[in-house]
C-alpha cells in the first residue's frame, strides 16, 4: 500500500505542473459550449470508460441540475462500432463518427492512456484537418501530444496511475464547465 500511495503522490506531482494546460483546455471547452458547439469524445478500454463518465457528466448532471450540455461519445454502441471495424477498419471506429458527426464550433476530447492509440491519432489527425481543436488526456508524449491543440500528459507513471490523473482532469474539467453554466 505505500509504494502505491507514494506512486500516486509523485503522479500528482507531475499533473500538478499541468495546472495552466488543464486551465486552456477547461476554457475552449466553456467557449465551445457558450458559442453552441459540441464536444466529442473518443478512447479505448478504460479511457473509453472515461470518456463516456465525461459525456455522462455533460449531458446528464455532474454536481448541479443545470441543463444538459451537448456531448457525444463518438463510440456510438456496440452495433456501430463492429460495423465500422469489420467493414472498414478498427482504425476508423472514431474517425467515421467524427466526421459524420463533427461541425464547425465543435471540440474533440480524446484520451489515450499510451498516448499513441492508432484509431485515437487517426481521429486527432481528422480534427486539425477540419480545424477542430483538441483536448488530448495522454499518458506520454509524442502521437497525440504532437496534434492537439492542448495535451494534458501525466507522463509514464503506469496505466493505473494515468488513468486516476485522468479522472481527476475530466472533473477539473466539469468544475470549470459548471461554473460556466450556473443552475437556474
Amino acid at each position: 500500500m505505500k509504494t502505491q500511495l507514494e506512486a500516486v503522490r509523485e503522479t500528482f506531482d507531475a499533473v500538478a505542473r499541468l495546472e495552466p494546460t488543464l486551465e486552456a483546455a477547461g476554457q475552449a471547452m466553456v467557449e465551445t459550449l457558450k458559442s453552441g458547439g459540441r464536444i466529442l469524445v473518443c478512447g479505448n478500454g478504460g479511457s473509453a470508460a472515461e470518456g463516456q463518465h465525461f459525456v455522462t457528466e455533460l449531458v446528464g448532471r455532474y454536481k448541479f441540475n443545470r441543463a444538459p450540455l451537448p456531448a457525444i461519445w463518438l463510440g456510438g454502441d456496440t452495433g456501430q462500432m463492429t460495423c465500422i471495424a469489420n467493414d472498414f477498419d478498427w482504425l476508423d471506429v472514431f474517425a467515421r463518427p467524427f466526421e459524420a458527426l463533427a461541425q464547425p464550433g465543435d471540440l474533440l476530447l480524446a484520451l489515450s492512456t499510451s498516448g499513441t492509440s492508432a484509431n485515437v491519432v487517426r481521429t486527432v489527425q481528422m480534427a486539425r484537418e477540419k480545424g477542430v481543436p483538441t483536448v488530448a488526456l495522454l499518458g506520454k508524449p509524442g502521437g497525440i501530444a504532437e496534434l492537439a491543440t492542448h495535451a494534458l500528459v501525466v507522463g509514464d507513471f503506469g496505466t493505473a496511475r494515468v488513468q486516476e490523473a485522468h479522472l481527476f482532469f475530466i472533473h477539473c474539467l466539469c468544475d470549470a464547465i459548471e461554473e460556466a453554466f450556473p443552475v437556474g
